[in-house]
């Protein structure tokens, strides 16, 4: 009988996170719902911010209003979906690294998902689409603040920039989705689907998620890891 070889420990590499990241990360999240209470009890702010709402409806091209359908569907709740879930198989299929496959998608998933509740916290209604000229996406009543779409673009961008922060990679992957990110959140106000400050909340919501999920895991994962390998040591262990 050949010798059982212990098994090779899972790699833990701490991410880049502040020392009082909960603190902060918190900060961020009550600043974000305390400005989305706040822009609805000023008065005339929502009406300014529908006008450039319609200022851009009153301006469509051609070609920005095929990239902005294009953005619409692609970060999208069934596209980005099947974004995460594709990137997370092949990190975990074909790089064989399931920490990174697990580190990718809780990543979109924290930054991602919980604008959703800040929307339900804020609640915020989108606009009207009946009071612009041309709403390309004319979407049903619910709540706007902040826009999923701009923050799936922003959890991406970190998620990405996470995976290759230790790499040549790591500063072309932050600008290069930052500028996706703007974008994104351009082409909700384009459409109509968001006001302005619908789209810039979801960078500090989607940073405060991530923060708080990023010091979690540095907490966390060197104690699962630990589990992790003990357990697998005891399973290879001659009986």
């Amino acid at each position: 009988m050949f010798p059982h070889s212990a098994p090779h420990p899972v790699r833990f590499n701490p991410l880049p996170a502040p020392k009082h990241w909960l603190i902060i990360g918190l900060v961020l999240a009550a600043a974000v719902v305390l400005a989305g209470w706040a822009i609805q009890v000023v008065p005339g702010l929502t009406l300014a911010e529908l006008a450039v709402d319609d200022d851009f409806s009153r301006h469509h091209t051609p070609g920005l209003t095929g990239l902005a359908l294009v953005l619409n569907a692609l970060f999208g709740p069934v596209a980005g979906t099947l974004i995460v879930i594709a990137v997370s198989l092949y990190l975990a299929l074909i790089r064989r690294s399931p920490q990174n496959a697990a580190l990718f998608s809780l990543t979109v998933a924290c930054g991602w998902l919980t604008c959703q509740l800040f929307k339900v916290v804020t609640g915020r209604i989108r606009p009207d689409p009946a009071l612009l000229f041309d709403p390309l996406v004319p979407e049903p009543v619910s709540n706007s603040f902040p826009s999923g779409h701009t923050s799936l673009a922003v959890a991406l961008t970190l998620a990405t920039f996470l995976l290759v922060r230790e790499t040549r990679w790591a500063n072309p992957v932050l600008w290069a989705g930052t500028v996706m990110a703007v974008v994104v959140a351009w082409s909700r106000v384009y459409i109509g689907a968001h006001y302005p400050l619908d789209v810039v909340a979801s960078f500090p919501a989607t940073i405060a998620a991530v923060l708080i999920m990023a010091g979690t895991w540095n907490r966390c994962a060197p104690a699962v890891r630990a589990t992790i390998h003990s357990r697998a040591t005891s399973a290879r262990s001659p009986k």
